[in-house]
C-alpha cells in the first residue's frame, strides 16, 4: 500500500478522502474547542476568586456525540457522510427540519481539495505530510477566527513547534531561515500593533495573528514572509471594503485578520515559489 502512495494520483486520491473525513473533523474542532476554551477560562477566575468551579456538561472533541443544536436529535453515522449527508438531508436537520448551515459541506470539501492538490504537488514525501498538517491547522484556525476572533495557542504554537522540528530535517527551508522566519514573523506584526495603539489608542490585531504568522515563518522560512503578509493584507482589504459595502459593517465592527494570514500561508506554502519568481521578474 505505502509503495502504491507514491504513484502522485492514488496519493492526491486517498488525500482527497482522508481530508473529506478530516474536514468533518474540523467542524467539530471550529465549534467546540472556543466553548472549551470558554469553560477553562471560568473554572480558572472561579479558582482565583476561591470559588466552586462553575458546572458544565461535559465536553471534548471526542464527547458527546454530535447532535443537532435545535431538537438534540443525535447525528448518526448515515447522517455524518461528508458533503453527500448534507445534501442527501437538503441542508436540513432530519430530526426537526432545522436548516443546517452550508458551512459544514464547504469546509469538508475545501479540506478535501485542498488535501488532494497538496497531495499531487509534493507526492508522498515529508513535504507531503507535512503540507497535510499545516492545512489542517489552518482551516480550524480560519473558521475559529471568523467565529470568535480567536486564534488558540492550543494550534498556533504546536503548528510553529512542528514548522521547527521539520526544517531541522530541511523539508521546506533550512533551520536558520526557519527560526529568523519565526522570530521576523511575530516581531513584524507586533511592531504594527504597537505603533497603531499607540497612533489611535485602539487596538488594530490580536496576539494570536504574530503567532500565526511566527508559526508560518517557521513553516516556510523568512524568504516567503513578505508575499504572506502582502497577500494577507490584499485579501482582508477586498474583503474589508466588500463587507463593508455589501453586507454595511461599519468601520468599527472588527474583522478578523487571521483568517486572510492562513489564506495567505495556503497560497505561499503551494504556490510561493513560482509567485516570489514572477513578482521579482516584474520589479527588477
Amino acid at each position: 500500500m505505502i509503495a502504491r502512495l507514491a504513484d502522485p494520483a492514488v496519493f492526491a486520491l486517498v488525500a482527497g478522502l482522508l481530508g473529506l473525513m478530516i474536514g468533518s473533523f474540523l467542524n467539530v474542532v471550529i465549534h467546540r474547542l472556543p466553548i472549551m476554551m470558554e469553560r477553562d477560562w471560568a473554572a480558572q477566575c472561579a479558582e482565583l476568586k476561591g470559588d466552586a468551579p462553575p458546572a458544565f456538561e461535559p465536553l471534548s472533541l471526542a464527547r458527546p456525540r454530535s447532535r443537532c443544536p435545535q431538537c438534540g436529535h443525535p447525528i448518526t453515522a448515515l447522517e455524518n457522510i461528508p458533503v453527500v449527508s448534507w445534501l442527501a438531508l437538503r441542508g436540513k436537520c432530519k430530526g426537526c427540519a432545522a436548516p443546517i448551515s452550508i458551512r459544514y459541506p464547504l469546509i469538508e470539501a475545501l479540506t478535501g481539495l485542498l488535501f488532494a492538490y497538496a497531495a499531487w504537488h509534493f507526492g508522498f514525501t515529508a513535504a507531503g505530510l507535512g503540507a497535510l498538517a499545516l492545512l489542517t491547522a489552518l482551516i480550524a484556525l480560519t473558521g475559529i477566527d471568523f467565529d470568535t476572533q480567536l486564534l488558540p495557542d492550543d494550534i498556533t504554537l504546536p503548528l510553529l513547534w512542528l514548522g521547527l522540528a521539520l526544517n531541522a530535517f530541511g523539508v521546506y527551508t533550512d533551520l536558520k531561515s526557519a527560526v529568523i522566519g519565526a522570530m521576523a514573523g511575530y516581531l513584524s506584526l507586533w511592531t504594527v500593533y504597537w505603533a497603531f495603539k499607540l497612533i489611535t489608542g485602539k487596538e488594530g490585531m490580536g496576539y494570536g495573528d504574530f503567532k500565526l504568522l511566527a508559526a508560518l515563518g517557521a513553516w516556510l522560512g523568512w524568504q516567503m514572509l513578505p508575499l504572506t503578509v502582502l497577500l494577507s493584507s490584499l485579501v482582508g482589504a477586498v474583503v474589508g471594503i466588500a463587507l463593508m459595502v455589501v453586507a454595511r459593517h461599519g468601520r468599527n465592527v472588527p474583522i478578523p485578520f487571521g483568517p486572510y494570514l492562513a489564506a495567505a500561508g495556503a497560497i505561499a506554502l503551494l504556490w510561493g515559489k513560482p509567485l516570489t519568481h514572477a513578482y521579482l521578474g516584474i520589479t527588477l
